[in-house]
């Protein structure tokens, strides 16, 4: 981007580009940061949701008695819910506009997030969770790609990971609540999901003030709203003899044409592999740990909490690494890192409970510091305007397959050939995920949207 400048500021005085690659100044930092922080409320929401089922499903297991495939379909409706929002939802945020799907999805939290909390029995939580993952699914290439339309290429990795880190700060809140709501017995479970509720209301008032993308009114010939809300947002006025480009027609089709192919079986590829292995762990851990705790409920939130607090540490220093090592290494350093404590892990056939916690907090460290934060930043920088949020889409639903995967294996392959054999299988899909990212993974740190993805024209090499 280019822009004119003013010799005693220093700073654009008039902007020629939808971009904000060189705009830095008070004014636009604020918005960007409460675009990032708006937006990390709602993976905030997702990691709580996504969790808190784990840190209730004991309690929910004591109340209805509960089977081992009823718990499974509890755990994954959540997970099958998402799948669909996001590939419906993220192409709905291409074709209708990005605050407008921002906005909605969030309704599905408060809503259906309440009832989970007052459902009346199995059948009902499941369905409730499964209206509930809708939500959730949706705000992954919602807020990735508002996020990443409204950031200069120096600052893109570091607010879109910010996104994933407020997931795991989510996942550690719904074990913080678990022990805080413990004392209610019962109703403690039913606390737990209203919890969530609760917030994603505080949430939903705070995004309805956010404006439009410009890159998506351009997108969509909306040239002079477009200006309004660059202005709006910079303090500055786009240079009157600049003709805003509308950029070409990009069918979702496309995605899987030889010029976006390669992205798409990347971002598709190295999310699945995360999401089968994490899933399966993180899902898990209070339900592994439980026979090292003997039965202290307390002592197995704690236990799970502390790997759940390593990966958000993990994710912290991928968001702080990310615009300085950049992506390629820290992707496959961290699939390396997964597939290794998990392979230590499977040799180890009579863990203690202090190994394990370790193992797993090694696990999640690794994996977090770079599959679990770049699955908010490749799909958002590999892919043009008018598909992003649809590319973002597809590449979560995948996701959502290997979560799906993750946790209905684990439990059936525990109780069929023990807990070492279900290790090894995710070790294996670490180690797939560390293939792939050495394969395809691009490095696009300090590139802009627009030169990772020329709208007119083949995309660059990357």
């Amino acid at each position: 981007m280019t822009s004119g400048t003013s010799p005693s500021q220093g700073s654009p005085q008039v902007l020629t580009t939808t971009g904000f690659d060189e705009v830095d100044t008070p004014q636009m930092r604020r918005f960007q940061r409460r675009v990032t922080l708006l937006s990390a409320g709602g993976t905030f929401l997702d990691g709580f949701d996504l969790t808190v089922i784990a840190v209730a499903l004991p309690l929910i297991k004591d109340e209805w008695h509960i089977t081992a495939l009823q718990q499974s379909i509890i755990v994954s409706a959540a997970l099958v819910g998402s799948l669909i929002g996001a590939l419906w939802l993220g192409h709905l945020t291409d074709r209708h506009g990005r605050k407008a799907m921002y906005v909605v999805d969030l309704l599905g939290f408060v809503i259906f997030g309440a009832l989970t909390a007052f459902s009346p029995s199995v059948l009902w939580l499941i369905i409730f969770r499964f209206l509930l993952g809708l939500g959730i699914g949706a705000d992954y290439p919602i807020s990735a790609t508002l996020v990443s339309e409204f950031s200069s290429n120096k600052r893109r990795g570091m607010h879109s990971t910010s996104l994933a880190a407020f997931w795991f700060v989510g996942s550690v809140f719904a074990y913080v609540v678990g022990l805080i709501v413990a004392p209610m017995g019962d109703l403690a479970w039913r606390a737990m999901l209203l919890v969530g509720a609760a917030v994603a209301l505080v949430v939903f008032f705070m995004r309805i003030k956010l404006p439009e993308s410009p890159r998506w009114l351009i997108a969509h010939g909306c040239e002079q709203d477009a200006r309004e809300v660059m202005h709006r947002v910079t303090g500055l006025q786009v240079a009157e003899h600049i003709k805003l480009v509308v950029p070409e027609a990009v069918p979702a089709r496309k995605l899987f044409t030889p010029r976006f192919l390669k992205r798409t079986i990347f971002t598709c590829g190295f999310w699945f592999c995360y999401s089968t292995a994490y899933y399966a762990i993180s899902m898990y851990t209070p339900t592994i740990l439980a026979p090292f705790t003997k039965g202290d409920r307390t002592a197995n939130i704690i236990g799970s909490g502390v790997v759940a607090i390593i990966g958000l540490i993990g994710s912290i220093i991928g968001m702080n690494t990310v615009d300085r090592w950049g992506r390629r290494p820290l992707i496959i350093t961290s699939f390396a890192g997964l597939t290794i404590s998990l392979a230590i892990i499977g040799v180890n056939t009579s863990p203690s409970l202090g190994f394990l916690i370790v193992l797993f907090s090694s696990a999640v460290l690794f994996a977090n510091a770079g599959g679990g934060i770049l699955n908010f930043v490749y799909p958002v920088e590999l892919f043009p305007t008018n598909i992003r949020a649809t590319a973002s889409g597809l590449a979560t639903s995948v996701s959502r397959f290997g979560s799906i995967l993750g946790v209905l294996v684990f439990p059936n392959v525990v109780k069929a050939w023990g807990q070492n054999s279900a290790i090894w299988i995710f070790a294996a899909v670490g180690a797939v995920g560390t293939i792939i990212c050495i394969a395809l993974a691009p490095e696009t740190k300090n590139r802009t949207l627009e030169e990772l993805n020329p709208e007119q024209g083949e995309p660059s090499h990357v």
